[in-house]
């Protein structure tokens, strides 16, 4: 047997950083690998919440958007033509993943960890030990591998089904004029789908658009058809750097782990399913894992079960039943008028879609009423 560690972190993205930050803060000895160099870019909308920041405070990490425009404001679109802006209760950032997940990984490593280029292909589970590949051995594994986790393979659970799957292209292209604000533009048409604008500061946006799969594929043509349809300022010529990703939507997960061995961020389906954010869920799903994992090695499937249910678990079961209510476009169309009426509803909205908000008899009550008014034009 080759080298053995106390944790060995699989994907060194904001899940994999953020448990490697957490377990060395528990004191082990922590291995964090990943296939790519970094910096890597990584297919995202590359917003960056204030709930993130928090969470990043927690693990003591600063700087991670040090250089970069705050955005005040954001913008949503319902189906139906409806829409809301207004500020944010606390501003939002967009850092390219190039930027932001290279200064994460930095952090880890200033930690303690140590960072490996490492293309896991075969994870082997044994009574007191994890083996990856025959040669690195962990008293417990973090898998944060991404959507295509081999480490949730190893356990047994496949990619998402369609329904609770989403397919979505990015790009950067010149910022849409105007003071900045996020802007997210839902589609009736494709439902339940949309398009983003997230200024960076340099007068550059993230923009992209994104699609649940429904058992048919949908071609790069299509993807940048309707992103150019929902962003009319945008071009599609000066769209550069696309790239294409799989989003596992938080609809459906697999169980937390197994024994030794647990999953983190998009291995464990953590994308909001109505903005697309995953990396608040990344980085609180990451930390909890490797708390669970430094602090109790055999036990650490269940101890992470117990302190994810207790942190993510309710937010997570009302987006569920949100996201069953929202697909029907007239209860989003209702959800935006009555968020334009009324800021607790925007910011409800905002804490469901960008942290771990939850929805209350009041805000459901308030959004009825917003059902009553009448719609505005589809928007195609």
């Amino acid at each position: 047997m080759g080298d053995e560690w106390d944790v060995i972190v699989v994907g060194a993205g904001p899940a994999g950083s953020a448990a490697a930050l957490a377990a060395r803060r528990g004191g082990a000895r922590v291995l964090l690998l990943d296939r790519h160099d970094f910096p890597r870019d990584k297919a995202c909308g590359d917003g960056i919440a204030a709930h993130t920041l928090d969470v990043l405070a927690e693990l003591g990490v600063t700087g991670a958007v040090d250089g970069y425009a705050p955005v005040p404001a954001l913008r949503l679109v319902g189906p139906g033509g409806d829409e809301v802006a207004r500020a944010l209760p606390r501003p939002a950032y967009t850092v390219p993943r190039t930027v932001f997940d290279a200064r994460l990984v930095a952090a880890a490593v200033a930690a303690g960890a140590e960072l490996r280029r490492h293309a896991v292909r075969r994870v082997e589970l044994r009574d007191d030990r994890v083996v990856l590949d025959g040669e690195l051995a962990g008293r417990t594994v973090v898998g944060a591998d991404g959507a295509g986790s081999l480490v949730r393979r190893a356990l047994g659970h496949p990619v998402n089904p369609d329904g609770h799957l989403a397919l979505a292209i990015r790009g950067y292209a010149p910022a849409l004029p105007g003071p900045p604000e996020q802007r997210i533009v839902t589609s009736s048409r494709g439902w339940p789908a949309y398009a983003w604008s997230f200024p960076i500061g340099d007068g550059r946006a993230n923009v992209g658009y994104g699609e649940v799969l429904r058992g048919e594929p949908l071609s790069r043509a299509h993807l940048l058809d309707r992103l150019a349809a929902l962003l009319p300022g945008t071009d599609p010529a000066t769209v550069t750097e696309l790239r294409a990703h799989h989003l596992p939507l938080s609809t459906h997960r697999p169980a937390p782990g197994q024994g030794r061995v647990v999953l983190a961020g998009d291995a464990l389906s953590l994308i909001n399913p109505f903005t697309g954010e995953g990396i608040f869920y990344a980085l609180r799903s990451g930390a909890l894992a490797g708390a669970a994992a430094a602090g109790s090695p055999a036990q650490a499937a269940r101890r992470y079960a117990d302190t994810f249910r207790r942190r993510l678990g309710t937010h997570l079961r009302h987006s569920s039943v949100a996201a069953w209510l929202a697909q029907r476009r007239w209860v989003v169309d209702g959800a935006v008028r009555a968020a334009r009426r009324d800021d607790r509803v925007y910011r409800a909205l905002v804490e469901l879609g960008l942290g771990d908000g939850r929805l209350d008899v009041r805000i459901l009550a308030k959004i009825a009423i917003g059902l009553t008014e009448r719609d505005r034009p589809p928007r195609h």
